[in-house]
């Protein structure tokens, strides 16, 4: 959902893209790794050009970012998708801190639809979250329940839906989530 969603904002454009995943080894890394790569694998204008591990932390998020914009030329840099949104926080606190502009200079695509991230999205330093699977455990409980029931063998595996946010519902979603977490 990320990767199509930045296919469709750049519209043909070129886009060299940074990614900051997190702890490597976790299966959830390499899920969130294949689902991106697979929404801009249409886009031959779009490609990964560093990956490095944030570690799902903020402080490692703006250390990995520095090291981004270190490493490439200035403005090569079109967009930063991070594994989750507390990185990218991180890594929005080092575009700043290096004088660019989060949300315009670099794109800012995220996962997990945290508060802090609707807030940066409403301040302008952020594009785009994915919250995957906001209803998983309603989810879980129906189908054990039917189990439970009737032995109805649920399936080996459920695609859960999930929901991609921008910043033009973002000011009311920090609203919304910001005393939840």
């Amino acid at each position: 959902m990320a990767g199509r969603w930045l296919v469709s904002t750049l519209a043909g454009r070129d886009c060299r893209v940074v990614e900051i995943q997190g702890t490597i080894g976790a299966s959830l890394v390499a899920n969130r790794k294949k689902g991106f790569e697979e929404g801009i694998s249409t886009a031959a204008n779009v490609q990964i050009v560093r990956t490095q591990s944030g570690e799902f932390t903020r402080a490692k998020g703006k250390e990995v970012m520095e090291g981004f914009i270190k490493a490439e030329a200035p403005g090569s840099i079109c967009a930063v998708y991070a594994h989750n949104d507390d990185m990218m926080i991180g890594a929005i606190q080092a575009m700043k801190e290096a004088g660019l502009k989060p949300g315009s200079d670099i794109l800012a695509v995220s996962i997990d639809a945290v508060p802090d991230i609707f807030k940066a999205m409403a301040d302008g330093d952020a594009n785009a979250t994915v919250e995957l699977t906001p209803d998983m455990a309603s989810r879980a409980y129906d189908l054990l329940a039917a189990y439970k029931k009737d032995g109805t063998q649920p399936p080996k595996w459920v695609q859960t839906p999930s929901t991609l946010y921008l910043p033009d519902t973002a000011a009311a979603e920090y609203e919304r989530r910001k005393d939840l977490y």
